[in-house]
Parts: structure tokens; sequence; C-alpha cells
């Protein structure tokens, strides 16, 4: 049980701590340094939280904006587990005009927290970072990135809203598009996934089939409400199955909406070696440069 949650997280980091103020170059004119702000509260919840990164020279016309969400399962992970130091710091060197919002969001581990409190902790993310935009010198380009149950949460938020702000480009490393076929055919058989999964959820398909309708992103895919998505999965995942990033791939295509789907054949679940995790962010960020230029 341990291990199934664990090898679930990613995209959780704390990162280096940076100070901000406006400085005057020797011609007088005014430059913007880096700023960090941690645990900046979006919600009234002590779970919905976020570390905030701006880039230095950031401005509402360029300054991309990337939100990370965290994995775990819906019912543990957080952005600031020790496992993934490395993620946040490597986005910065490879993407470093991005701002960087990396959140934490209510867990369904507690009762009162079920589906859709994730969907909706999201949602409210993306909104109070799309209001602060000016304050922060963003702009409206927002790319939503996450692994496993973050995976499933950005595609979620991207494809069934498209206001206030409408996402330019999804980043999902081995998520879940569609609910319902996990719990009916979770990978090897495995009965234990399809009860986290309903523990995560509260019911199981045949109790609710709604729930797990409108919490498939599959089903929010069309031609008008999809945008660049980038699709990485390993070949021997044991708990996602690499059919659901076919299958999220096949409804893009299918819509017309440009996408990037990429197999690792010998890599698991979020325990990926360096080699692989370097092509990965490699592969994300030359995706994001052509479809974010």
């Amino acid at each position: 049980m341990k291990y199934l949650k664990h090898c679930l997280f990613l995209f959780i980091t704390i990162g280096f701590i940076s100070c901000s103020k406006e400085n005057s170059n020797d011609n007088g004119a005014t430059t913007v340094t880096a700023k960090t702000m941690l645990n900046v509260a979006y919600g009234s919840n002590a779970a919905q939280m976020m570390d905030v990164y701006l880039p230095a020279n950031r401005n509402t016309s360029i300054t991309k904006v990337m939100v990370l969400i965290h994995g775990g399962g819906w019912t543990t992970g957080d952005k600031n587990d020790p496992l993934f130091l490395p993620t946040v710091d490597t986005l910065k060197r490879r993407l470093p005009g991005y701002a960087i919002f990396n959140i934490n969001y209510r867990l369904s581990a507690t009762p009162n927290f079920l589906f859709p409190a994730q969907e909706m902790d999201v949602k409210a993310a993306v909104e109070f970072i799309f209001a602060k935009r000016n304050e922060y010198g963003i702009s409206d380009q927002f790319v939503l990135a996450g692994a496993s149950a973050g995976a499933h949460l950005a595609m979620l938020q991207a494809y069934k809203y498209i206001s206030p702000v409408k996402a330019k480009a999804v980043v999902s490393l081995f998520g879940i598009g569609d609910l319902a076929q996990m719990y009916n055919n979770p990978v090897g058989g495995n009965v234990l996934i399809s009860a986290l999964l309903a523990q995560a959820v509260g019911k199981t398909p045949s109790q609710d089939p709604l729930i797990y309708s409108n919490s498939s992103p599959i089903n929010f895919i069309t031609s008008t409400a999809a945008m660049p998505t980038i699709l990485l999965h390993g070949g021997i995942d044991p708990l996602v199955s690499p059919q659901q990033s076919v299958a999220v791939q096949n409804k893009l295509n299918a819509a017309g909406i440009i996408n990037q789907y990429i197999l690792y054949p010998n890599a698991g679940h979020g325990d990926w070696d360096n080699a692989t995790y370097s092509d990965a962010y490699s592969k994300i960020q030359a995706f994001l440069s052509i479809h974010l230029p």
C-alpha cells in the first residue's frame, strides 16, 4: 500500500527561496527580479495553498504560466514531498521565462473532501492566479501540468473549463483520462487499484455513473474545448495503464487537436530513471517551445 501511494507522487517540490525587488540599472531603467512566495492561500482550507515562483523581468505580455499539480491517488501527496525536490528547479532552468505555481489541494482521504473537491480546488487555484495576473506580472498563457492523479486533474481543468482562461497547453505524465475504464479494467486485473479509486471517489461506477463521467477528462475533449497536449507514459506502469493515454490521444486526434504521445516501454509509474526523466523534460520543453513560442 505504501508503495502504491508513494509511486503516485510527482511534480512536488519546495525549491529555493529568492527575494524580489525592483532595481534601477546604470541607465535609470527599472528591472524586476525573481520572486518566490511559499504557501500562498487561494482558499480558506489549510490545504488550499500554493508555492509561487515568479521569474525575473516578467510582464503581463510575455510571461507564461505553468500550474503544477501533484499526484498521490487523490488521497495523499503534497507539493513539498521530499521525494521530488528537483522538479521545480529543473523546470525553472529549462523554462526560465515561466511563472510556476505549485499547488496543493484537499485530499479525498478526508471524508468531507471526496470528488469533486479536488477538481474544484484546481479550478479555484487557476481562477485565483488569473485574477492576480497584473499583480504577479504574468500573462494569460497558462499551461496545466501534472503526474498521475495530478495529470488527471490538469486535463480535467483544461478540457472542462475554458473560462475565465483557456489553457494553451496540457502536460500529462501517466495521467488518467477515463475513471470508469480505470475502475473496470485495472492494470493486471488488480482489484486493489479499483478499490483505491472507489475510495477516492466515494462510490463505484455502478453506484454513481455520473460522477465518474463528469470527472473523466476524456469526456470533455472537443474541437473547441481542448488544446495542444503532450502525454508521457511508462509501458510497464503497474497502476495506470498506458491505454489511458492512448485513449486520450485518440479522442484528441478525432477532435483535430494537436498532441504528442511518448511511450517509454520499460518505465513504470513515476519510478523512472534519470535518463528517462531527462528525455521527458526535453520532450516537454520542445513541445511547449513550439506551441507556446
